[in-house]
């Protein structure tokens, strides 16, 4: 990339550092390209496209920073069927827009990406951002969940009730928080009652993929099976769910700093909440 390139892209990315009005919001994504099923098999996955790129064009438009971040700082991978008109209400022109977005921000470029690791993240300090937003496609379920560095970033941001906002299968990566996440998602794959005493969103109310929407969109592991559904993990932590009356519509639900969306339907109205806690925050501090 020539020089000017990359100083046109920061500034596209952090031009919120000279408005005075201008938070920065972290944006947590997987670096898997695949999720791990029952019996050995494989999926192909990573990250929805609405699901990241419409909050993020609303942060970006409003004038706010954001920083792309995985685990490793690998640049992450695009869910290829999220790539779809029907995710934009069978607007082709706005599926267009989005994926262009996405091109131009270099997010997914092995060799350009401007994402950075969860440690570096650490090293930058987490007083530096405002919010963090994490969105789905099946790839959270593969490795944010266990991460120990997402954990203490999220445990951080719960201590300073900072807004913390999850989509659809993001809302996994919540199990971070746990001491020893791994044992807890064994027990879920061995299909019995697991059990937790120190979650730390337990008590609070959200929502993720429904198990009534999983089992409705199975299809797309190809006779894949999941060792278990996001639902049935965070109600077994400790959390008070929340469905939409019916599948697929938005549905947002806001517990104290949480806010979590339940599907791709649901990722504009999670970045309108963000717009808004923000805003609240900005004039707070005024």
């Amino acid at each position: 990339m020539r020089p000017i390139t990359r100083l046109a892209l920061a500034m596209t990315i952090f031009t919120a550092a000279f408005n005075a009005q201008a938070s920065n919001v972290l944006i947590v994504l997987s670096d898997s390209d695949h999720l791990d099923l029952k019996d050995n098999k494989v999926f192909a996955t990573g990250f929805y496209l609405n699901e990241l790129m419409q909050p993020v064009k609303l942060m970006l438009d409003a004038g706010h920073s954001v920083t792309f971040a995985t685990p490793t700082g690998k640049a992450p991978t695009l869910d290829k069927s999220s790539a779809d008109k029907m995710y934009f209400n069978d607007d082709v022109a706005a599926l267009q827009e989005y994926k262009a977005l996405l091109e131009h921000l270099k997010i997914t470029s092995p060799g350009e990406s401007p994402v950075i690791s969860l440690s570096r993240v650490e090293q930058i300090g987490y007083e530096h951002f405002d919010a963090v937003y994490i969105p789905g496609g099946h790839a959270p379920m593969q490795d944010l969940l266990h991460s120990v560095e997402l954990g203490k970033l999220l445990n951080n941001f719960h201590a300073h009730s900072k807004t913390t906002a999850l989509v659809c299968h993001g809302p996994i990566a919540l199990l971070s928080t746990l001491s020893n996440p791994t044992a807890f998602t064994r027990q879920l794959e061995t299909g019995t009652q697991a059990t937790s005493s120190d979650w730390t969103y337990a008590g609070y109310k959200f929502t993720v993929i429904s198990n009534q929407e999983e089992e409705l969109a199975k299809g797309l592991l190809k006779g894949g099976v999941m060792k278990f559904y996001p639902q049935t993990a965070l109600e077994q932590a400790g959390g008070v769910y929340s469905s939409n009356s019916s599948p697929w519509t938005s549905h947002v639900v806001i517990d104290r700093e949480l806010v979590t969306g339940q599907n791709p339907g649901s990722a504009l109205d999670v970045g309108k909440v963000i717009l808004d806690r923000l805003k609240s925050q900005s004039q707070a501090k005024d």
